[in-house]
């Protein structure tokens, strides 16, 4: 099993919007960064586990987990002409985008915010400290276990 961070904005799509879903589980659709979407076509699974991050807000933390329930396959977002990802250079017999889909595991008790993942030690290689801006990461199983900790207590 592999452990991924998946970055999202609260003011667009937060831990509580997934939990509301059907059966608490949604697309996770509009990846357009290249190295995101290697990992979703090469790298992740069913049942692989997610820890939810809020970006863009005050205190960035993590505040969740959830796993990988649907296997990468095309963004239906890069061929709607009314959604923000349309992506008129993807071809239809070969999208350029993918996407899985996810379903809610457990909100955090403690937000594990970004200042507390910097200070501890065995977090310090995390990705998100080192190349924050990635929206989707991968985690070791050492660095997941260790937020979970801090998270759920």
């Amino acid at each position: 099993m592999n452990h991924w961070l998946f970055k999202t904005e609260p003011s667009t799509y937060s831990v509580e919007d997934l939990m509301r879903e059907a059966n608490q589980t949604c697309t996770w659709d509009g990846i357009r960064n290249y190295q995101a979407r290697n990992f979703i076509r090469d790298q992740m699974e069913v049942a692989d586990e997610i820890l939810l991050y809020h970006s863009r807000c005050t205190p960035t933390a993590v505040v969740g987990l959830a796993k990988v329930v649907r296997s990468a396959y095309p963004d239906p977002a890069q061929f709607d002409h009314t959604s923000p990802y349309y992506d008129a250079k993807s071809p239809a017999d070969n999208p350029r985008w993918l996407c899985v889909d996810i379903q809610f595991m457990n909100k955090f008790i403690t937000p594990v915010t970004l200042e507390v993942i910097k200070k501890t030690n065995v977090l310090n290689d995390m990705v998100l400290v080192k190349q924050g801006r990635l929206s989707i990461q991968p985690v070791t199983a050492t660095e997941y276990k260790a937020v979970v900790k801090f998270g759920l207590g």
